[in-house]
């Protein structure tokens, strides 16, 4: 079997591995320049690449027609879309006579679109996964190849889950490839009547509103810890981000909402009346003790 490969990510290296050790040709991988303004905290497709000596492209486009006629060049019996960025043309998944897969993080029809580890932990699921799906014009409606489950914990932040998800994208393509190289590709049906879509998150979208009970605050903690940008809130003009949370057991006095340091332990009084209980705070850049938090605080109130 002769592949092109469009990937990115740690999912796309794991995948990428995968298709070597089974044996799998691959002629052309198209991935993307870094972009010098996000935290590169993954491993890179163009390293792995050049280690392997896998030709490799990186174009802005790819509706373009120097894409179309590179990938067409490289006559690939599939295609394959592990964590690359952008949707493909149909005209380019067409290419392939055994038709284009793409790997979707999450156990589809839950959680189409952009993010979906992120949305997950943020809406407090408890299961996620990974999907292999065939690629059609509508994102992630294409029919399932394989998937593979994994859990997420009480206290499980997002890049926990991610790790968790790049394991589970390994094993569903271990595990059905050799039935797609034999030419037998099972296909499930996708009903996206039950399930759900969501798109990208800005960092903006990680303020929090301390109004809301403790447990959705907590969420959204896990949703955007760090590597994230992380979940953040204005206290008296200054922007503090939570590094590190938990759900606190102890009982806070009668305070208001938002920040607040109690025995030289720093909370973030919720809605309901519980407390996040924050192991490490930081503002512009750089981390804020108990007690120059409560200075802070006093100076400001």
């Amino acid at each position: 079997m002769r592949a092109v490969v469009f990937a990115y990510h740690n999912v796309g290296v794991r995948c990428l591995k995968v298709l070597l050790a089974r044996g799998v040709q691959v002629g052309l991988v198209v991935t993307h320049e870094d972009n010098p303004n996000e935290t590169i905290w993954f491993e890179s497709v163009a390293e792995l690449c050049r280690e392997q000596g896998i030709p490799f492209i990186t174009p802005d486009d790819p509706a373009s027609q120097a894409l179309k006629d590179r990938v067409a060049a490289a006559k690939p019996d599939i295609i394959f879309s592990f964590y690359y960025r952008h949707m493909l043309p149909v005209e380019v998944l067409a290419i392939a006579p055994l038709g284009a897969y793409n790997m979707h993080g999450s156990l589809l029809p839950r959680y189409r679109g952009r993010v979906p580890v992120n949305w997950a932990v943020l809406h407090g699921e408890t299961e996620t996964g990974a999907t292999l799906h065939e690629m059609a014009a509508k994102p992630d409606a294409g029919a399932i190849i394989a998937q593979a489950a994994v859990p997420i914990l009480p206290d499980d932040t997002a890049f926990e889950v991610f790790g968790k998800v790049t394991v589970a994208a390994e094993q569903a393509l271990w595990t059905v490839l050799p039935a797609m190289i034999a030419g037998k590709i099972p296909r499930l049906p996708n009903d996206l009547s039950q399930g759900s879509y969501f798109g990208g998150r800005k960092p903006e979208d990680g303020r929090i509103d301390w109004s809301k009970p403790a447990q959705d605050i907590y969420n959204l903690h896990r949703a955007v810890a760090p590597p994230y940008p992380g979940a953040w809130t204005i206290a008296n003009g200054k922007t503090f981000t939570l590094v590190q949370a938990r759900l606190a057991r102890e009982k806070t006095p009668d305070l208001p909402q938002g920040l607040a340091v109690v025995d030289n332990c720093m909370f973030g009084v919720c809605g309901d009346g519980r407390a996040l209980r924050i192991l490490a705070l930081s503002a512009d850049g750089q981390a804020v003790s108990p007690g120059e938090l409560q200075q802070f605080l006093s100076t400001a109130a």
